[in-house]
C-alpha cells in the first residue's frame, strides 16, 4: 500500500508540474536550434522580410548621402582655405569677412548642387586643385575628374576697375557643360579707389 502511494504521488507531480520545470540543457538545445534557423534564414532570400529589403535599401542611401555631404564639407573647407590664401594677408584683411559671410554661402550652393546631380562612383572621382594663382590669376580652384583629368567647374575671381567708384573683385564660376564660356556670378567686393596688391602678398 505505502508503494502504491508513493507511486501516485510520483505520477500526480509529475501531472501537476508538467510543462513548467524543463532541465536547463533542452534550454541550450532548443537555442541552438534557434540560432541554426535563423542563420539559414539570413542566407537564402526567401527568408528575409519586405522590412528587411526596405531597411536595407535606407542604409544604401544612408551611405549615399554621406559619401555627397562628406564631398561637399571637404571641398567647402578647401575653398575657404585657398581662397584665403589667394588673397593673402594685405587683401584678406579688408575683405576676408565679407568674403565668408556673401561669397562662400553661394560658392557651398554651387558645390552642394555640382553634388546632388553627380552619382557616388563618380563623385569620388572627384577632387580640388590646390594651388591658386598668384600675381593678376583669376583662379581660385577648380574642381577636377581625376580619372578623365578634366575640370568639372572652375571658380575664379578677378580684379574689375570701375571709372571714378573704384576697384572691386568679381567672384564667378564656370563650368564644363558649356565648355567653361560663360560666367556664373557669385557676387563683387568692393575694393578701394587704389589698385589692390598682387593675389598672394
Amino acid at each position: 500500500m505505502r508503494l502504491w502511494l508513493t507511486k501516485l504521488s510520483v505520477v500526480l507531480i509529475t501531472f501537476m508540474t508538467f510543462g513548467i520545470f524543463i532541465p536547463p540543457t533542452y534550454l541550450d538545445a532548443e537555442a541552438s536550434e534557434q540560432e541554426v534557423l535563423i542563420s539559414n534564414s539570413e542566407n537564402s532570400f526567401s527568408g528575409v522580410h519586405p522590412q528587411e529589403i526596405d531597411e536595407a535599401d535606407e542604409e544604401i542611401n544612408l551611405v549615399d548621402i554621406n559619401v555627397h555631404e562628406q564631398f561637399i564639407s571637404d571641398v567647402l573647407e578647401q575653398a575657404k582655405q585657398q581662397s584665403l590664401q589667394k588673397f593673402g594677408p594685405k587683401i584678406s584683411n579688408h575683405v576676408g569677412d565679407e568674403f565668408l559671410n556673401e561669397i562662400l554661402p553661394k560658392i557651398e550652393e554651387v558645390i552642394k548642387n555640382l553634388a546632388e546631380n553627380t552619382n557616388e562612383d563618380q563623385l569620388k572621382k572627384y577632387q580640388i586643385t590646390e594651388k591658386p594663382s598668384s600675381g593678376y590669376g583669376e583662379k581660385i580652384f577648380h574642381i577636377f575628374d581625376q580619372q578623365m583629368k578634366e575640370d568639372v567647374a572652375r571658380f575664379h575671381v578677378r580684379r574689375v576697375n570701375h571709372p571714378r567708384e573704384g576697384h572691386s573683385f568679381n567672384f564667378h564660376y564656370h563650368l564644363y557643360s558649356d565648355s567653361f564660356e560663360k560666367h556664373y556670378h557669385l557676387g563683387d567686393i568692393y575694393w578701394d579707389k587704389n589698385t589692390p596688391p598682387k593675389w598672394m602678398s
